[in-house]
């Protein structure tokens, strides 16, 4: 094999090589960079108490913000399940409970961006859903499971107050997409008060 060969199958490998790094930090430079003006438009909803759309021509807006893991966790859940929308941010599966309200709440989002520390996340550790109206309910998790994405038992009403987290499953995948489904069930903390 020649020299010039040599380098231009060099320079042909590298520039692949490069190309992938990018390909693969733009997806969490994008998912990044969304979130920040997600959580300007957050503030601006709840200080005019209206919906506020993150940049022009969005068609999504922020409808609540989770939080897990003692605050490393910090997310806009954002309205609606498109692909669209969950290039951005989690989102809330219309037709469920609204976020702030009593039910089963959907979120639903990526399992390699926002959602990949649905992983982690054991029988009994807490999340923080905050509503655009300012309330804020403190969930607890009690179950984990892998579904099928055609089983939908996991978003019906199930009768209490819950919230629902759904990502694609496997984590770390080669391949996007699948057809299953990771699923953290966690119910509402109730407040205790005290009799004195």
């Amino acid at each position: 094999m020649s020299v010039r060969i040599r380098h231009l199958l060099f320079a042909t490998l590298m520039s692949l090589a490069i190309w992938h790094l990018f390909e693969g930090g733009y997806i969490h430079a994008k998912a990044w960079l969304a979130q920040q003006l997600i959580h300007n438009a957050w503030h601006g909803a709840i200080s005019n108490a209206s919906a506020q759309t993150p940049w022009p021509g969005a068609d999504t807006y922020p409808v609540a913000r989770l939080t897990a893991q003692n605050g490393k966790i910090d997310l806009f859940v954002l309205a609606g399940t498109s692909g669209r929308t969950l290039a951005f941010g989690p989102g809330h599966m219309t037709g469920t409970a609204l976020p702030g309200s009593y039910g089963n709440v959907v979120l639903s989002g990526h399992r390699d961006t926002h959602f990949s520390f649905l992983k982690n996340l054991s029988i009994g550790d807490q999340l923080f859903l905050e509503s655009s109206s300012g309330d804020r309910k403190l969930y607890e998790v009690i179950k984990t499971e892998v579904v099928h994405e055609n089983d939908t038992h996991i978003a019906r009403d199930s009768g209490d107050d819950r919230l629902t987290l759904i990502t694609c499953f496997p984590f770390d995948a080669l391949v996007p997409g699948g057809p299953m489904r990771y699923a953290v069930m966690a119910r509402a903390v109730i407040p205790r008060t005290l009799n004195i």
